[in-house]
């Protein structure tokens, strides 16, 4: 099992933050790798919503179906996937710091499988380098 935790200080209004992070078609413009988020159920972000992204990790495509499981509307979603060749669980959380600030918290969880699961040590430290280096991305697309 590979679990990931970041936490970023953004210098936005936590709503905004909290919206944007939760509107999938955004993934592409900060998240590495990410080539295609595709809503399918109808948005706004609710419980159960699901949604398809295509990625490339370490040279392979990577298509997986995702469903939302915790929602808690402004501050806390948490997907995980529903089909995946990396089957992920994803908790993301977003907390006023003031007035136009917040705190975002993200946990990563993956299980490799095949033979990626031999590599799980190597995989935790690019998962853990390629996760951080997203959230800095995420920061500065939103402090712009």
């Amino acid at each position: 099992m590979i679990e990931v935790r970041v936490s970023i200080n953004v210098e936005r209004p936590p709503a905004a933050v909290f919206a944007f992070l939760s509107d999938w078609s955004n993934n592409p413009s900060w998240q590495t790798g990410m080539e295609v988020c595709t809503w399918t159920s109808e948005p706004p972000l609710q419980l159960g919503s699901t949604y398809d992204q295509e990625a490339r990790f370490l040279g392979r495509t990577i298509v997986s179906s995702f469903e939302v499981t915790e929602f808690e509307p402004g501050t806390k979603v948490r997907i995980k996937s529903t089909k995946s060749s990396l089957p992920l669980d994803i908790s993301r959380q977003v907390a006023a710091t003031g007035n136009s600030s917040c705190l975002v918290s993200a946990v990563v969880r993956g299980e490799p499988g095949g033979l990626m699961r031999l590599f799980n040590p190597v995989m935790k430290r690019l998962v853990s380098n390629s996760v951080n280096a997203d959230y800095a991305r995420l920061k500065a697309h939103l402090e712009l």
